[in-house]
């Protein structure tokens, strides 16, 4: 295989990457690289530590992993280990390295949590390259079915995100259990003091690789609805079935709302899945597939399970609870208007939601346009089940939830209250354009525990 003769652009080539990988590069039709690969894959192959501030889909994965397959050698044992937030990333950062390596010899292993561990067992002793969440890989750890005593590349993947997710001590466990030499890859859509922390701590003088976003501000139109909570869900129907075409993504703060919202949507016609850490591993595996392959148009999720995920075609974000920080922000409309293609992001914002998408909003670099509440809309009725006390489920409210906010801002949210019907009360007044800089509102992606 190692004449291999590949006609990719010429800008791969000057990359450095051995023919194996230009190869694939070729197969799977890649015309040029993308900013993260041209600026990082050059340092990874000198086997420098790296720092990529680079956000989900900008070709992050073949940057990293073009570095470290072709430095594998079979059958001496878990050479890589990738650590990634979520199960999604990890079979999705897999299923690259599988097919980056596909002319080496390297066996490559996702483990997460859900599922069996027994299978993960009889595989990790074939294992080279291993890609898993924080929690399993530390169960693994704890039963001694993982050795890292000869790992040489250590990614930390999404970081920004283990860490919102509470994964700060586990992480820290695992690095400090790989051997000193090593090379470290860190790759973060943001770098807060935490991530410098990690960096001060484990890593060697690693280069600093920033790449602009992703999201085109001359195609992306941000809108805001000021809504009374009893309104809130018919609102989210009514400009549902306005715009019927491209894929939707509805984000919620709580596992309770996402649920909620699925199944209501389904009641007024609106095909929709939903997916959130409290699904077993296959259900989201196809939910996911249904989603991608456009059999569904409309995704229901929490920020911890859409976190990572890759997915092309995104015409609408629907912000139906008000993210936690601008940066949760930032990561969930970039999920549109790439590639050139036009997106809408539009925010549902109920008065409790005002104080913090004020706060939200310091950190946003675009323009958001204040939308009044179209005056046909319906009041629809909101099936939801109570738990507790009452010893009730199940029955209907019109327009809403009565008790806790639906936002959801507070404990660890995805696995948080819904609900709110506290009366309308004054109204956010957003300002035509955002600076940068912003602040932290707190955690809103909950986190799976050890999973």
């Amino acid at each position: 295989m190692e004449n291999i003769i590949v006609e990719v652009s010429s800008k791969f080539k000057e990359l450095g990457l051995n023919n194996k990988i230009l190869k694939v590069i070729e197969e799977l039709k890649f015309k040029e690289p993308s900013e993260i690969q041209e600026k990082s894959i050059p340092t990874i192959l000198q086997g420098k530590d790296v720092i990529g501030k680079s956000a989900t889909g900008s070709g992050k994965t073949l940057a990293f992993a073009a570095g470290i397959i072709e430095k594998i050698q079979a059958g001496k044992g878990i050479q890589a280990l990738i650590l990634t937030p979520t199960r999604e990333l990890a079979e999705q950062v897999s299923k690259s390295f599988k097919l980056f390596s596909k002319y080496y010899q390297a066996n490559v292993l996702e483990v997460y949590g859900g599922v069996s561990i027994n299978p993960q067992i009889e595989n990790l002793r074939d294992a080279e390259i291993v890609v898993g969440t924080p929690g399993r890989i530390l169960d693994h750890l704890e039963r001694r079915t993982l050795d890292l005593s000869k790992v040489r590349f250590l990614v930390l993947d999404e970081a920004d995100r283990m860490l919102d997710m509470g994964f700060i001590e586990d992480v820290q466990k695992i690095i400090e259990l790989c051997p000193q030499e090593r090379q470290t890859l860190l790759f973060s859509a943001t770098i807060s003091p935490d991530i410098e922390n990690i960096a001060n701590h484990y890593m060697k003088h690693p280069e600093y690789v920033e790449v602009a976003s992703h999201v085109d501000p001359t195609k992306l139109k941000q809108v805001l609805y000021d809504v009374p909570n009893n309104l809130k869900f018919s609102l989210l129907v009514h400009l549902l079935k306005q715009e019927r075409e491209g894929l939707v993504m509805v984000f919620c703060n709580t596992r309770r709302n996402a649920d909620m919202i699925e199944k209501n949507l389904r009641r007024y016609a609106l095909n929709a899945v939903v997916i959130h850490g409290g699904l077993a591993q296959n259900r989201r595996n196809a939910i996911m597939g249904q989603f991608h392959s456009g059999e569904v148009g409309i995704l229901i999720c929490t920020d911890v399970a859409a976190r990572g995920l890759d997915i092309k075609g995104v015409s609408h974000i629907y912000n139906y609870d008000s993210p936690g920080s601008s940066t949760d922000y930032i990561h969930r409309i970039g999920r549109t208007a790439r590639a050139g293609k036009e997106g809408k992001a539009i925010n549902l914002v109920s008065p409790r939601d005002f104080a913090n998408f004020r706060r939200v909003c310091e950190g946003i670099p675009f323009s958001i346009t204040h939308e009044p509440i179209p005056q046909n809309l319906e009041p629809l009725a909101v099936r939801f089940e109570m738990s507790g006390r009452e010893g009730r489920s199940g029955g209907f409210r019109s327009g809403g939830f009565r008790g806790r906010s639906s936002s959801g801002f507070r404990g660890r949210s995805d696995r948080g209250d819904s609900g709110d019907g506290d009366r309308r009360s004054g109204g956010f007044r957003p300002r035509s354009s955002y600076g940068h800089g912003g602040s932290r509102g707190g955690r809103s992606s909950g986190q799976y525990g050890r999973r």
